[in-house]
């Protein structure tokens, strides 16, 4: 048998009621039938009580591992993995864990520019699932990518070379992109998932909004070179005690929704289908379980909250079904780094986190002696990526670059009068010069410390002080980062087009005052991030006795 916590009474009649529910959609339907087994010496054992789904019901395993689901054309019938367990790979590590089933394949007069599923034919007489035993510590990491977005070629070798280099001979039990693994061109899939697959560890994936086909009519049909690739859009697994939800909520409206070039618009959409597989997971999961949920489209971002392009707009609904459960889900789309609390006034339980992109400006930037673009995001992170270390129900994240120094955690920057502002006096020093020492001693009143902790929220604090000084608490302010906002000025032809520095929700700042006297000062900040946890950085204050340069 598995191991899981037994339900309660309540909880496995609440099931019961909510799969009664949720019947399969009134499309035409067939009997699907299978098993979920392990090989082992002399034959296969069947496994009892593993969740299988098409999603939307979902069911478990009888006690010789056999199960039965009602299945439409178009539906995808998948094994959600027990802890213990182990997916079959192929030879990039992608999880194979699903059944399409489509007897006509993608229809062909949708003309799609990349290839879609290929009939399936009708439904085989047994959909079986493979799993091998293993054993699984309730502590492990998780990678998590977002965005690696390559547009090109040469985009995808940045790729290469900057994350996918950074975590090789990793020790995380698996890793995932949470969206938007390419920019587009879709027929860059095989050599994305050669490059990624050679980290060695399985890797699960969900869509994006630059994964769609754009020439499809609607929703339906936005991911058929997806599925061809990976498989079912959105599923679920459990790894140790924890329970990850694999969502896609990018809705696409049809090529005929945009503006006349045949891409079409989306939204921030969860759907009801994916809500009702979500319900019924969840009625199956003891509520003490750490739910891991795993977006593109974010439930809510700083940069906009009302636009249904950046948020999910059925959110509400996932956060009534979630309740107070222990959640933490995550997602990627806007390029900036987040951290969101979700109805924190009723239970706090719930952390919404917006990764950093692994492409972070899309690829923008002034290039580096290695050719690769700096592409800090436009609310000033270095691109990069993030740890996710779970310990049972428990949990933190750690945000890691991609390039340059691997534990750079914040920018101090100086904002003063010497900075001057206009862009002809910008173009008269050394880039980032203006944003650095030395400060002219009738400046230092009107200098502003300026600090961009790269994965801070709302819980994180951050305070300074000079030499050995008391501790000054600094202000979290909505605002661009300066030094990103200076390398798109400085070099707007690095950048793609739609690329700006946005305000920015890990900013921090302090005025210095006026009594700091000539000299060199340390000043060091000092960092509380949102888990708690301690760190500082520090850099060289020199104050001059001199007027700064005349602004003429």
């Amino acid at each position: 048998m598995i191991d899981r916590p037994a339900l309660t009474r309540r909880e496995t009649l609440a099931g019961a009621a909510v799969l009664a529910l949720a019947p399969s959609a009134a499309r035409s339907s067939e009997r699907a039938t299978g098993s979920v087994y392990e090989v082992v010496p002399g034959g296969r054992a069947g496994i009892p009580d593993v969740a299988v789904s098409n999603g939307r019901d979902v069911v478990r395993t009888d006690g010789q591992g056999r199960y039965a689901l009602d299945v439409s054309d178009g539906d995808i019938v998948f094994v959600v993995k027990p802890a213990g367990f182990a997916l079959p790979r192929d030879e990039n590590n992608i999880p194979r864990f699903s059944y399409i089933h489509q007897p006509q394949g993608t229809p062909p007069d949708l003309s799609l520019r990349y290839r879609g599923i290929d009939p399936t034919g009708p439904l085989p007489a047994s959909i079986d699932f493979a799993l091998t035993r293993e054993p699984e510590p309730d502590a492990f990491d998780v990678i998590l990518f977002t965005d690696p977005q390559p547009e090109s070629p040469v985009e995808l070798g940045h790729v290469r070379d900057t994350a996918v280099t950074r975590v090789l001979g990793t020790k995380a039990a698996f890793g995932m992109t949470t969206g938007d693994i390419l920019f587009d061109d879709l027929s860059f899939y095989g050599r994305s998932n050669r490059i990624m697959g050679r980290i060695g560890i399985p890797w699960f994936h969900i869509g994006g909004n630059h994964d769609l086909n754009f020439e499809a009519p609607d929703a339906r049909y936005s991911r058929e070179t997806y599925k061809r690739v990976y498989g079912a859009p959105y599923y679920a697994f459990h790894h140790g005690k924890a329970l990850f939800l694999m969502l896609d909520t990018v809705h696409y409206l049809g090529a005929a929704s945009g503006k006349g070039d045949g891409v079409g618009r989306y939204e921030g959409r969860i759907g009801e289908r994916q809500m009702t597989f979500i319900a019924n997971m969840l009625s199956m999961t003891p509520k003490e379980t750490l739910v891991v949920i795993a977006m593109h489209i974010p439930l809510v971002t700083d940069l906009d909250p009302a636009d249904p392009r950046q948020n999910v707009m059925d959110r509400e609904r996932l956060l009534d079904l979630l309740g107070d459960r222990p959640v933490l889900s995550l997602a990627g789309h806007t390029h900036t780094t987040e951290h969101h609390y979700p109805r924190a006034g009723a239970s706090g339980s719930h952390h919404h986190h917006v990764l950093t992109a692994v492409s972070g400006s899309w690829w923008s930037g002034p290039s580096a002696r290695t050719g690769i673009p700096s592409a800090d995001s436009r609310d000033g992170t270095p691109n990069g990526f993030h740890v996710l270390s779970i310990d049972g129900a428990d949990y933190t994240t750690r945000y890691q670059p991609a390039q340059g120094e691997p534990e750079e955690r914040m920018r101090i920057v100086l904002e003063s009068q010497y900075r001057g502002g206009a862009g002809e006096v910008l173009r008269d020093y050394r880039p980032m010069q203006t944003l650095r020492s030395p400060v002219p001693r009738e400046s230092v009143g009107a200098t502003n410390l300026v600090v961009n902790v790269f994965d801070g929220g709302p819980r994180t604090s951050v305070r300074y002080r000079i030499d050995d000084g008391p501790a000054v608490e600094m202000v979290r302010t909505r605002r661009p980062d300066p030094f990103v906002a200076e390398v798109f000025l400085r070099y707007p032809e690095a950048k793609k087009p739609w690329v700006k520095a946005e305000p920015s929700s890990h900013i921090w700042v302090a005025r210095l005052g006026g009594d700091i006297p000539a000299g060199s000062h340390r000043i060091t900040v000092e960092v509380r991030d949102e888990y708690g946890r301690p760190f500082s950085s520090a850099m060289v204050l020199e104050v001059t006795g001199e007027d700064g340069p005349s602004r003429g």
